[in-house]
């Protein structure tokens, strides 16, 4: 699902006089709080639905798989998500 057909699917579950333009800057503001919590605290926990969380890659050599050559690749940061109960028990 792309963000426009998750636009799309949030409208046809309102009731409301909601306009696609609506739902599009309500989806931005709670994807921008969510990058910003990550920001701040290092996790975002939505009870019910998940956790997103900051985690801390070590830098590690690895091979270019064109040429086979070691190459050094940084440390770095990257979001985890763990889906939460609710979420879960929805596909079981």
């Amino acid at each position: 699902m792309t963000k426009s057909e998750l636009i799309e699917s949030a409208l046809s579950k309102l009731d409301s006089d909601a306009t696609k333009a609506d739902v599009e800057r309500n989806l931005n503001a709670i994807l921008a709080a969510i990058t910003e919590g990550l920001k701040q605290d290092g996790s975002v926990a939505l009870v019910g639905f998940g956790t997103f969380s900051v985690t801390q890659r070590s830098a590690r050599t690895g091979r270019n798989p064109a040429t086979g050559a070691a190459i050094h690749i940084p440390a770095s940061k990257s979001v985890k998500f763990k889906a939460g109960k609710g979420l879960v028990e929805k596909f079981n």
